[in-house]
C-alpha cells in the first residue's frame, strides 16, 4: 500500500493488533508505519490518513530531517566530514574533518566521549542542584533524551546527544534532575527548571525539531 504525501509516494507498513487505537510513525527508512486495531477496512484506514494528511506531512518532514542528520556524522553541535586512513595514529580534528583509523575506531572514541563528556556535565550539574544520589546511564532511546527514574534513583540520558551542543545536554540533565522534585510536568517543575536554565523554552524547541 502507498500514500501520497507532499507529492511523494510513501510505503505504508500496516500491523494489525488488539488495541483500540491508530498510531502512525515513521521509520528510518521513511516508511510509514501504521498500528491498526484487526477490524478496521482499508477503506476506513484511507479516510483517517487523509484526514491526517497534514500532520503526516509534519512528521515526514521531520523523519526526513532525522534520516539526514542520521547519515552526516554530527558531534557537539558541529558536523563533521570523517576520512578514514589505517596510517592515522589517533582521532584527529582539523578544519571541520575528522581523521581516523576505521569506522570501529570512530565508535569506540564517541562511546568514551559520551560517558566522559555527559558524566561531567553532570556532575557539575550536581554542585548546584541537590539531588538523591543516582546512578547515571547512557543508551540510545528513540522517542526520548532523558529519563528520571526517581524510584530506582537513576537517570539515563540519550546517547544521541553527543550530537548536539552542550547547552542542550546541559538542559535535558537539569530537566531530568528537577524530576526528583517534581514528578510531572506541573508548572511547579518548569518553575524550578527555568531557575537553572532560563531559556528552557528554546532548548525544548530546538531539540523537538531535531
Amino acid at each position: 500500500m502507498e500514500v501520497l504525501l507532499n507529492n511523494t509516494h510513501i510505503n505504508v507498513i500496516i500491523t494489525k493488533k488488539n488495541n483500540k487505537n491508530i498510531y502512525f510513525r515513521f521509520d528510518d527508512a521513511l516508511n510509514l508505519l501504521i498500528t491498526t486495531p484487526k477490524k478496521i477496512s482499508e477503506k476506513e484506514l484511507n479516510r483517517l490518513i487523509l484526514k491526517n494528511s497534514k500532520s503526516l506531512e509534519k512528521m515526514l518532514q521531520k523523519a526526513r530531517m532525522k534520516a539526514l542528520k542520521n547519515s552526516e556524522f554530527w558531534y557537539l553541535g558541529n558536523k563533521y566530514n570523517v576520512i578514514y586512513d589505517e596510517s592515522a595514529p589517533d582521532i584527529i580534528f582539523y578544519n571541520g574533518t575528522i581523521t581516523c583509523k576505521n569506522p570501529q575506531t570512530l565508535a569506540k572514541f564517541l562511546q568514551s566521549q559520551i560517558k566522559d563528556i555527559f558524566t561531567d556535565e553532570v556532575n557539575k550539574m550536581r554542585a548546584i542542584i541537590k539531588t538523591p544520589n543516582f546512578t547515571l546511564k547512557f543508551r540510545h532511546m528513540k522517542t526520548r533524551w532523558g529519563v528520571c527514574n526517581y524510584v530506582k534513583c537513576t537517570i539515563t540520558l540519550n546517547t544521541e546527544l553527543i550530537k548536539y551542543k552542550k547547552d542542550l545536554l546541559r538542559y535535558v540533565i537539569i530537566h531530568e534532575m528537577c524530576h526528583f522534585y517534581h514528578h510531572d510536568h506541573s508548572p511547579s517543575f518548569w518553575h524550578m527548571v527555568s531557575l537553572y536554565y532560563p531559556e528552557y523554552k528554546e532548548a525544548r524547541k530546538e531539540l523537538r525539531n531535531s
